[in-house]
């Protein structure tokens, strides 16, 4: 498991790899290294790029009435 700057816990995926590029199909990866690859794999050539990560979504906050401020 590589070491980022951002997340020390990234496992190597050919998604995040600065060598491959996403197909038009979304299905599989391009790498100039190794071909056709699954996203979820990697190989040696792997280099992360922190700029492929889609973010999670945020969390919805839930909705608070008066009520729940209240001491009564």
């Amino acid at each position: 498991m590589k070491q980022t700057v951002l997340n020390k816990k990234i496992e190597p995926a050919c998604k995040y790899c600065a060598v491959g590029r996403l197909s038009c199909d979304e299905q599989t990866v391009l790498c100039t290294k190794k071909g056709v690859m699954q996203p979820d794999s990697h190989c040696r050539a792997f280099r992360y790029d922190p700029l492929r990560r889609v973010p999670r979504e945020k969390p919805s906050m839930p909705q608070f009435s008066a009520e729940d401020f209240s001491l009564e």
